[in-house]
């Protein structure tokens, strides 16, 4: 077993903390895209970047999903 899983994080990022975010947009649900290191809102339509594993949760920061 890796350090982080034994920590609880997902590739830099506290599952906790996962867990408890929500869109600022919408207030729903968030998806984690670990190969892009994302939160995605679906109801949105936002992808969220995680950079040095911390969620930035700014709308001007995300970036629309594909249709």
């Amino acid at each position: 077993m890796s350090e982080e899983t034994k920590q609880g994080k997902s590739a830099g990022v506290d599952r906790k903390l996962l867990e408890i975010l929500v869109c600022p947009v919408t207030k729903g649900p968030l998806d984690y895209d670990a190969e892009n290191q994302e939160l995605i809102s679906r109801q949105a339509g936002l992808a969220y970047p995680i950079r040095d594993g911390i969620p930035i949760m700014l709308r001007d920061e995300a970036r629309p999903l594909e249709s």
